[in-house]
């Protein structure tokens, strides 16, 4: 009887060890390569300096990454005879950018490193961080041990990946798929208070949508004509290069540029969480910070599952 309750005990504990290695730490680099955190935000930073813009586009490489079978970097892979790549998918093609800042940070890293030891998928992790903290946004610690994957899916992605058409059913079912509540999907929508969107995204609202400021469809129709100019930028919010609450602002003056964004203030169930964010900026930085971290674990790759690409855009040999 002490012999099996042993055994049992053995059991336990070696599972919980097995838990404990293969789940995500912030501190999984301080002994493997202390210097890859920093390598990373120095060129974030210096890529964010050179173009403001590219701190949104680091930002939602890593969501749209998330977003599609977990952080696992599938949305870096190029398309090949086994790739059908998520670069193809609706929501990336001709849009989804920063992929040339992402392998600078992996080529630099690993000769920092001495190998191949820092994953692309906490790469992208820790570069949307950086990203944030860049334009004035708040930090975290991000959680780190994720491994790449080595398969994507431009199928899945189209799926999964929340459309800028979406009314708010489909959107807070669209996140809770990915275990995400009404609040996170309120903060991460967030994260439009940087970065632009294209003509093509938002011609429907400007030119059919009854829940906008008059002046401000007239505005963006001046840029985004009925038909042509698919690619022309307009800024999600009037500070588009500083992480603000400006965006929970334009929402509630009916100026949200995406269906999808307007639709988090439109007499719904989400219109008491803008209110907050907009009036109580210490609230929203703080609950954007943690929905990253909770999407930042969404599904990730562990242990000996997918591998630690040498290029982040292809799969090891």
């Amino acid at each position: 009887m002490a012999s099996h309750a042993l055994i049992l005990l053995q059991i336990i504990v070696l599972s919980s060890l097995a838990a404990t290695a293969f789940s995500l730490s912030p501190y999984y680099y301080k002994n493997i390569c202390p210097q890859a955190l920093p390598t990373i935000k120095t060129l974030v930073e210096a890529a964010v300096y050179k173009e403001r813009r590219m701190g949104a586009s680091l930002l939602r490489l890593h969501f749209h990454d998330c977003f599609v079978n977990g952080c696992d970097a599938s949305i870096l892979l190029d398309p090949s005879p086994t790739i059908d790549s998520e670069k193809g998918a609706l929501a990336n093609q001709n849009s989804a950018r920063g992929f040339e800042v992402i392998d600078e940070i992996k080529a630099e890293v690993d000769k920092i490193c001495g190998r191949p030891v820092v994953s692309c998928a906490d790469i992208l992790a820790v570069a949307a961080r950086d990203s944030v903290v860049a334009l004035g946004g708040p930090s975290w610690k991000v959680r780190l041990g994720r491994r790449d994957s080595t398969t994507a899916s431009r199928t899945q992605a189209d799926i999964d990946i929340p459309s800028p058409l979406m009314d708010l059913p489909a959107l807070i079912n669209n996140f809770r798929n990915q275990g995400l509540n009404q609040r996170d999907l309120v903060a991460l929508s967030g994260g439009h208070t940087i970065g632009f969107a294209q003509c093509l995204a938002f011609r429907g609202r400007i030119y059919n949508a009854t829940n906008i400021d008059p002046s401000f469809a007239k505005e963006r129709r001046a840029i985004c004509p009925r038909t042509g100019g698919d690619t022309t930028l307009a800024p999600l919010d009037s500070t588009a290069a500083r992480f603000d609450t400006a965006y929970f602002n334009s929402l509630v003056k009916q100026r949200g540029l995406l269906t999808s964004d307007q639709a988090l203030f439109s007499g719904g169930s989400t219109d008491n969480l803008v209110n907050t964010y907009r009036l109580y900026p210490q609230v929203f930085r703080k609950d954007f910070a943690h929905s990253m971290i909770k999407m930042g674990n969404i599904k990730s790759l562990t242990g000996n599952q997918g591998q630690i690409r040498v290029n982040c855009r292809m799969v090891n040999n």
